[in-house]
């Protein structure tokens, strides 16, 4: 029992950490202050004004959400 305890200790630590160590990447424009994500129909259309940021990026530049992505 407490094999099976430590093991589900270790995996949900693994996880956590793991979530927490990547960013999420999405595509901000800078002129609208728009962010959304990558594979987003609206995201694939800009070409000018955007670029690829981490999310936390985005929001601290004023960035709001696509209203269709959810960002």
């Amino acid at each position: 029992m407490k094999k099976i305890f430590t093991g589900m200790i270790t995996v949900f630590t693994l996880f956590m950490t793991s979530t927490a160590v990547f960013a999420e990447t999405v595509v901000f424009n800078w002129k609208t202050l728009k962010f959304h994500k990558p594979n987003c129909q609206w995201a694939q259309k800009c070409t000018v004004n955007c670029t690829k940021v981490d999310k936390k990026e985005a929001i601290k530049h004023g960035g709001k959400p696509c209203k269709v992505c959810g960002g």
